[in-house]
């Protein structure tokens, strides 16, 4: 008999209504790919909330396995960049969406798709830092592209309890930025201090519909939450500075005006993590291996087991996770 696994599996039936279910696979269950894994940690994503409640249409292919994101060890591989044993990750490039993703004991992918693990990085730490680590250490490269650098003033951080948000801060506070952490869980004020915040600011302040201008408090920031909250953020941020916008958690809409754009020479830059290029991907592991204090990674997640991803997705969504969730396999 061929060895099984579990998997979680989201389907869709002829009236479009999706269900969730563990189910067991085969390796013959998997889509194509040169290379197969065996899933070691993984981690439960905004996006992987969406992907399993069917709050927004992230699953693209039905029925799917999701999970975005994902550390493990090679068993086989056709591509010639790996072979087995080799300790791999992959974020994005569409799988969880479109192709079979990590919530299962295997996972089947292109050998492209692939990074290696960091020497010094466990599996677990890896997804720790996860899909929201590694897009927030792609918002602190652009801002450091577009010459937002710690002398310029302080930067903003929104939904800092998050995921992006909670590693996004403790990055930019470890490079020395004055980071300012916006949240709307005004109890996790400590466990941003604890992370390097100088300040913490209500959600409030941000999340009505914003002026054209406001007054400057920002060289630059990194926004997980769209809406009014990054209309806000812009209207705030002085001349010459600029935004790295990478989530919508808050909403799709920006509901803003040109103002900053054209009165203050702001810039916002658009930040992917799911297309990025492969070069990109790796100085963001490497700089992750170097500029993230991995002793604070204890305090950015929680643990739990594949059995409590199905709640674990639900949880994220409705707003009730602080940091990141990894999952041990």
């Amino acid at each position: 008999m061929p060895e099984t696994f579990k998997a979680i599996l989201v389907s869709r039936d002829a009236e479009k209504k999706q269900s969730v279910t563990v189910t067991d696979l085969t390796e013959a269950d998997l889509m194509e790919g040169d290379v197969t894994v065996a899933v070691e940690a993984t981690t439960v994503n905004y996006k992987d909330g969406l992907a399993i409640t069917g709050k927004a249409p992230v699953v693209r292919r039905w029925p799917l396995v999701p999970g975005i994101d994902f550390a493990g060890t090679v068993i086989s591989s056709s591509h010639p960049d790996w072979r087995a044993g080799d300790k791999v990750i992959l974020n994005g490039w569409g799988v969880g969406e479109t192709h079979f993703g990590a919530f299962a004991g295997r996972a089947r992918v292109k050998g492209d798709w692939l990074v290696p693990l960091p020497q010094g990085i466990s599996a677990h730490d890896a997804m720790a830092v996860g899909t929201a680590g590694y897009t927030a250490m792609l918002c602190v490269m652009a801002l450091e592209r577009h010459g937002i650098l710690p002398d310029r003033g302080p930067v903003v951080v929104t939904g800092a309890a998050g995921g992006v948000g909670s590693v996004a801060v403790s990055i930019l506070s470890s490079l020395g930025y004055h980071v300012i952490a916006s949240t709307g869980r005004n109890a996790e004020s400590p466990y941003l201090i604890n992370l390097g915040a100088a300040e913490v600011i209500s959600r409030d302040e941000l999340a009505q519909p914003s002026k054209p201008l406001a007054k400057e408090r920002w060289a630059g920031g990194v926004d997980a939450v769209g809406s009014h909250t990054l209309a806000n953020v812009l209207s705030m941020t002085s001349y010459g500075g600029a935004v790295a916008a990478c989530g919508l958690a808050g909403g799709m809409d920006l509901p803003t005006s040109v103002a900053p754009f054209i009165l203050r020479g702001v810039s916002l830059l658009g930040i992917d993590s799911v297309m990025a290029p492969k070069a990109v991907r790796l100085e963001a592991w490497r700089r992750i291996g170097t500029d993230l204090d991995l002793h604070k990674l204890a305090s950015l997640s929680t643990t739990i087991g594949f059995d409590g991803i199905i709640d674990a997705a639900r949880d994220i969504v409705d707003g009730k996770i602080r940091g990141r969730v990894v999952v041990d396999m």
